[in-house]
């Protein structure tokens, strides 16, 4: 049987439109500096001792629909993935029942909430933001830690430093649209209203890092839509402590409502409902397809066009001039492909090296890859950790035994797969024989990244060889000194990557500085982390007052023969 209880939490009675003047300004935002969580230090200590106290305790996760915990019995474990026999939580299952009540509160929030001034709304987000900047910082980091096997380092610049930087830099952008007015002419008043879109938002957030459960629910209700939040199994714990850090914000019951359970039975409701006003989605090119054509069969069920939001695959790259720096390019594809295991939708999954550089190149590379450390997240002095479960695994492991196993490709260092404890698998380098070898062109999403080596007279058609071997379209890398070859890099590859990086990893997108997203089969390209993300979840309304109206329809030109 569910039971509901009412949550105990602080609660802002927001003023009414037009009971207030002034025209507030959101204080100037700026990142959030990364801690170092070095020996020695505060945040060490801190981190250490919550890991201690998460890691010795199996809670429970419910529901959270309207304000209200519901427990529906339908559970499911949540593991470590470093260690799988480590139960860290049992969470709840939406049935039916729950996905109606989840669609119905969102629904029931949204007449308040999208007509609450938008600094008031702003300022939830903002009091999150300074949450987890103090007391909540190791509760979420810890959490991902162990729930998601990041590194101290990861989980710091992932469940604390993004959140914050969303929120507060999302206000910042929240402003400046709000801010976007028009031209008025003489005796004319015209004005903006950004409305939030009608209806409710589908927030479906994968794995890999918990600040895009917190973008994708939390950026729409900024702006003033209610949201049903689906978490990905394998980062519930994480997500379920952001569902927490909003209400301890001030977050008022049923904006944002949190539902775990089988993914295809809550998006068939969803998408069939005529209040569906929009996706925000991060996930499988696959299923994301799948929502697009949904929504395209059901366009005559809705109330109007809903607003598809979403980033998918990556098959990212790093290509290498013969003027390039070969150190730098080895730590850019150890950093690039192997942190968090390569699970990270920008991480470095092919690279082209020129041979000039090989024969220097790959000896190094091999022995740093070779010594990498791997392990629990809670010994910092690992590198990496497991990936994310079993079926993770064993679809790496079927890349890295193919390539073991082909006379097109070698193996030249990891490969060793071991799921006896956790899902461990050594970061692996497979060197292809031809630019069009499987592991170059398919998304793995793993610590496997796959080098063709060209000869230095193909730079040109190298380039057009990255352009053309891969669907996908979200981040890639050039190394070279010479300006010419970055340019002619950047003319090549101008549509193969929404983030390109010179002379640098293909990864770590900070807020405000790299908006991140990307085109053709890696989504929408709406730029999480700018303004143009947060355009997709408002409706503009343009409102034209004239003072002194017309009393005589002529027109001047009608006047004499």
């Amino acid at each position: 049987m569910r039971f509901l209880r009412p949550l105990f939490r602080l609660h802002i009675p927001f003023p009414r439109p037009g009971t207030m003047n002034g025209i507030p300004s959101i204080p100037p935002p700026s990142n959030e500096p990364v801690l170092s969580y070095a020996p020695g230090t505060s945040e060490r200590t801190e981190l250490k001792a919550e890991l201690e106290t998460q890691a010795s305790q199996v809670i429970e996760i419910p529901l959270i629909i309207g304000g209200n915990e519901i427990r529906t019995g339908n559970t499911f474990d949540v593991v470590m993935p470093h260690s799988h026999g480590h139960v860290l939580a049992r969470a709840h299952e939406a049935g039916p029942e729950e996905i109606d009540l989840a669609v119905a509160a969102a629904l029931d929030a949204h007449a308040d909430w999208s007509t609450t001034r938008w600094e008031d709304r702003a300022s939830v987000f903002l009091r999150a933001a300074e949450l987890l900047a103090g007391p909540w910082r190791q509760k979420l980091n810890a959490a991902t830690m162990l729930g998601q096997s990041k590194t101290a380092f990861q989980a710091e610049i992932d469940s604390a430093c993004e959140i914050i930087d969303f929120f507060r830099i999302g206000a910042h952008f929240a402003q400046q649209i709000y801010s976007m007015q028009p031209m008025s002419d003489k005796g004319v008043w015209n004005r903006s209203e950004y409305r939030s879109l009608e209806g409710f938002v589908y927030a479906v957030t994968p794995f890999n890092f918990t600040a895009i459960g917190a973008n994708l629910a939390g950026t729409p209700a900024m702006m003033g839509n209610t949201v049903v939040w689906k978490p990905g199994h394998t980062a519930i714990l994480a997500n379920y402590y952001v569902m927490k850090l909003f209400e301890q914000a001030g977050l008022p019951a049923g904006v944002i409502n949190f539902i775990a359970g089988d993914a295809a039975q809550i998006t068939a409701n969803l998408l069939s409902r005529p209040e569906f006003a929009g996706v925000h989605f991060t996930g499988s090119t696959r299923v994301f397809n799948m929502f697009w054509k949904t929504i395209g069969d059901s366009m005559g069920t809705y109330d109007g066009y809903p607003r598809i939001v979403g980033e998918t695959g990556g098959k990212d790259f790093i290509v290498v001039h013969p003027s390039g720096d070969s150190a730098a390019v080895k730590t850019a594809i150890v950093r690039g492909a192997f942190e968090y295991q390569g699970q990270k939708c920008s991480a470095a999954s092919r690279a082209y090296i020129p041979a000039s550089m090989w024969a220097e190149l790959e000896g190094p590379l091999v022995e740093e890859t070779a010594e990498l450390t791997m392990g629990d997240p809670r010994d910092f002095t690992n590198f990496l950790n497991a990936v994310i479960d079993q079926r993770a695994f064993e679809k790496i492991r079927g890349y890295i035994e193919q390539a073991q196993e082909s006379e097109d490709a070698d193996v030249i260092v990891g490969g060793e797969c071991d799921d006896s404890e956790g899902w461990f698998i050594r970061p692996t380098i497979i060197v292809a024989k031809n630019p069009d070898y499987r592991s170059m062109c398919d998304e793995i999403f793993g610590p496997v990244i796959t080098i063709y080596v060209y000869d230095d007279a193909d730079w040109s058609e190298t380039l057009k060889v990255v352009d053309t071997t891969s669907p996908y379209a979200l981040t890639g890398a050039v190394f070279a000194r010479d300006r010419s070859a970055i340019r002619e890099a950047m003319e090549a590859l101008r549509h193969s990557a929404g983030n390109f990086y010179i002379n640098d990893k293909p990864s770590g997108a900070v807020v405000g500085q790299q908006p991140f997203g990307g085109a053709r089969a890696s989504g929408t390209n709406d730029k999480a982390g700018s303004m143009l993300n947060l355009l997709r979840w408002v409706s503009a309304r343009t409102i034209k007052e004239t003072f002194v109206p017309p009393t005589d329809y002529t027109y001047p030109f009608m006047g004499g023969k």
